[in-house]
């Protein structure tokens, strides 16, 4: 059921073809596959997908765009943000709406660090979808279960040891299929114009939770060992990675550290009419996948 008490649709009410920017990443290739399974023309677009996407070369826009009656924008993670330039783009080719990937916590001070005390780029996006004069949904997902099976996790978890700057924090990690999910509602379905999606899981767990879950579907427990954040830092840089961008990576873990990931939200049920699903759910898929063998 929804919100109002009337069940949706199964049948899309967008007729035209779905634009998906960063259609091979999380939740990108999540989307495209459950817009498929509806019936729904989906273009894949991203530097490797059906249709080349590249948010630093403009001359890929107006190709991937054209024809386009709805778009699911996974954005730059830089400032500033090139999305603005994209939104206005795409409504002047005829884009009717617009679904945003934002990320839970931009419009709190300090939630990710003084790098984004104004928002950053996912609040530039935000701004712009809203001012567009197309139909906008907003998704603001919190911390990826996935990234314990396909991200920054993954390699500890396999090592066997996961090494982290977030303490005794927890966070209420979202599925990326329910982000997914939601996308293609908002694309397809009536009733999600105007609305911001926080989006969690629903409950919150610490790491060594997570790694209790993973544990119990594959038989072997990665050790959790918490660092402190300027090793953490110094260990990224040792690997290549530069100063900006690992000190960047680790102000993003703070919102685990001090719990502020933990509230579950209401986003999913809202969106779908259902529970999120559970980092156990998650668990036994990605396992029975063979992402930790």
């Amino acid at each position: 059921m929804t919100p109002t008490g009337t069940t949706r649709k199964d049948t899309p009410r967008t007729s035209g073809t779905v634009l998906v920017i960063g259609g091979t990443g999380k939740t990108g290739r999540r989307t495209v596959a459950r817009l498929r399974e509806l019936g729904v023309e989906t273009r894949s677009a991203s530097r490797s997908g059906d249709v080349r996407f590249d948010w630093e070369d403009r001359a890929t826009w107006q190709a991937a765009l054209d024809g386009v009656e709805a778009v699911y924008i996974v954005p730059l993670d830089t400032s500033p943000s090139p999305t603005p330039a994209f939104v206005e783009q795409a409504v002047a080719a005829g884009v009717r709406r617009l679904v945003l990937l934002s990320a839970r916590g931009v419009d709190v001070p300090g939630y990710f660090g003084s790098s984004y005390d104004d928002g950053g780029p996912h609040l530039e996006g935000e701004t712009a979808v809203r001012s567009s004069g197309a139909a906008w949904t907003i998704l603001r997902p919190g911390w990826f279960a996935q990234n314990f099976s396909e991200g920054v996790f993954l390699d500890g978890v396999r090592a066997g040891e996961l090494a982290l700057p977030t303490g005794d924090g927890r966070a209420a990690f979202v599925d990326a299929d329910d982000i997914a999910a939601v996308a293609a509602a908002a694309l397809t379905e009536d009733g999600h114009e105007g609305e911001v999606y926080e989006l969690s899981g629903p409950r919150a767990l610490g790491i060594d939770d997570v790694l209790d879950e993973i544990a119990k579907v594959t038989g072997a427990r990665a050790a959790y060992v918490q660092l402190e954040e300027s090793a953490f830092r110094a260990g990224l840089v040792a690997q290549g990675m530069p100063e900006e961008e690992a000190a960047l990576w680790t102000a993003a873990m703070k919102p685990i550290r001090t719990s502020q990931e933990a509230l579950v939200t209401d986003g999913v049920p809202r969106a779908l009419g259902r529970p999120p699903r559970d980092i156990a759910d998650f668990a036994r898929d990605a396992a029975a996948e063979g992402v930790w063998d």
